[in-house]
């Protein structure tokens, strides 16, 4: 299916973090490649995903997402910046998902549950894509995971070594620490928490987004699956 047939049907708008590999994307040590991601709109049966690299229609990966669990599929169509993925899940597992789309949905609906992320520590920006300058003014895309006044968390293609000095949108800072999705990153001198998401989400170009729809849709036999 392509991205602006599935925007045409029923979706939950639901940011939600998780993490994936793509196949033959190896790490130094021979291992499979984590990336974190985090998912722009779902469905039962497919979600576009935000994430630092697309991979290419037809590969069959693993993800998981806080909320969803494990979940497995293939990517059937890319856009810059974020995949389709088609969900290769039992019917027990479709029927979760379906019963908690429908819980974040009415929890979205409901102003109480409306967080202010100036006040967190730790904040998740609307955009996820951003410029990532080297030493060498070599530039490149990354992908943010969370940020605060201090510094930032991101995932790129590259790896970087601890103690390299780097820009992430506009804030100069070094890698103090690496992890196994990407390596996080100190500022040299502390944000102020109002201009934060300007300067460090600065994307090299923009992304395609989702729109609004009404129904699930997945053809009659699905869609009277998900309602049983």
């Amino acid at each position: 299916m392509s991205t602006e047939k599935f925007l045409r049907q029923r979706g939950v708008e639901v940011v939600l973090d998780g993490h994936y590999t793509l196949p033959n994307w190896y790490d130094p040590e021979g291992r499979l490649r984590t990336f974190a991601c985090r998912t722009n709109r779902v469905s039962p049966y497919r979600m576009i995903v935000d994430v630092p690299v697309v991979g290419k229609v037809g590969d069959y990966l693993t993800s998981y997402f806080r909320d969803f669990g494990k979940l497995d599929g293939t990517i059937s169509d890319t856009k810059p910046g974020s995949f389709l993925f088609e969900l290769d899940i039992t019917y027990a597992t479709r029927q979760r998902i379906a019963n908690k789309l429908v819980w974040l949905e009415q929890k979205q609906k409901n102003p109480e549950n409306v967080i202010d992320l100036r006040k967190s520590h730790r904040i998740i920006p609307a955009k996820a894509h951003t410029t990532l300058t080297l030493a060498d003014g070599a530039i490149h895309e990354c992908f943010v995971i969370d940020m605060s006044i201090a510094g930032v968390a991101v995932t790129a293609e590259m790896e970087l070594e601890l103690g390299t000095p780097l820009a992430v949108g506009a804030c100069v800072g070094r890698v103090v620490r690496v992890f196994p999705s990407g390596f996080a990153v100190q500022f040299i001198e502390k944000q102020n928490s109002y201009d934060l998401e300007r300067l460090v989400v600065r994307p090299l170009r923009s992304l395609n987004r989702g729109l609004n729809a009404s129904d699930w849709e997945d053809g009659e036999e699905e869609a009277e699956a998900v309602s049983a």
